[in-house]
């Protein structure tokens, strides 16, 4: 089914967390939008079970379709042992416009059901990432940003951009508040980034 809608997804890039649009792509299920349920059909990539290598060459397929229509810096999908899916949304967000959905469902829809993932969403972030979450969150209450929560497992994150801010998190936004917080936690977010990073988290 074509998906012609822009969702928005909670990201954070660096020490600056954001909330950008990401182009919603065929879904796997046809399902509901990629910020519904966690571990449910609406998000494929959380389910479990299926890591085997003929779906590892799906996923694959699907990527290169991808990269070939508009998307050229897409990497491949990280398939987990337990057959997580995790994906380079913050490239495809840059990428694909939304103009260019319809061209990209009518090419890589099928490749992308058949791999059964959803290409602009995450499945949970795992412990590692959500623990060292935790520690920028702790870091930047105590360096002037008392509204920032923990993240949790169902917390959206960017693989290599770690967890983002809602506006009642930051309600300067990006103000001189939130810029020496970032500066204060450089080392914590910049671990949180590299835990967070696609590579990283084929070892979930």
């Amino acid at each position: 089914m074509a998906v012609a809608a822009i969702v928005t997804m909670l990201s954070a890039c660096s020490a600056a967390p954001s909330t950008p649009t990401v182009p919603s792509l065929p879904q796997a299920s046809g399902g509901p939008s990629a910020d519904a349920s966690r571990g449910t059909d609406a998000n494929p990539n959380g389910t479990t079970g299926d890591a085997t290598a003929a779906r590892r060459t799906a996923l694959h397929n699907a990527a290169e379709c991808i990269r070939q229509h508009g998307a050229p810096r897409y990497q491949d999908p990280v398939l987990t042992a337990n057959g997580q899916v995790y994906t380079d949304a913050r490239t495809l967000q840059d990428s694909i416009e939304e103009s260019a959905l319809d061209d990209l469902e009518a090419a890589c829809g099928e490749l992308i059901r058949a791999a059964r993932f959803a290409p602009d969403d995450q499945a949970p972030a795992p412990p590692k990432v959500v623990q060292a979450g935790v520690k920028v969150a702790e870091c930047m209450r105590a360096n002037g940003l008392p509204n920032v929560k923990d993240p949790t497992a169902d917390s959206p994150f960017t693989p290599g951009h770690g967890f983002g801010h809602s506006p009642d998190e930051l309600p300067g936004g990006k103000d001189d508040a939130f810029m020496r917080a970032g500066d204060a936690c450089k080392d914590l977010i910049n671990e949180l980034n590299r835990l967070s990073s696609l590579g990283n988290l084929g070892d979930a």
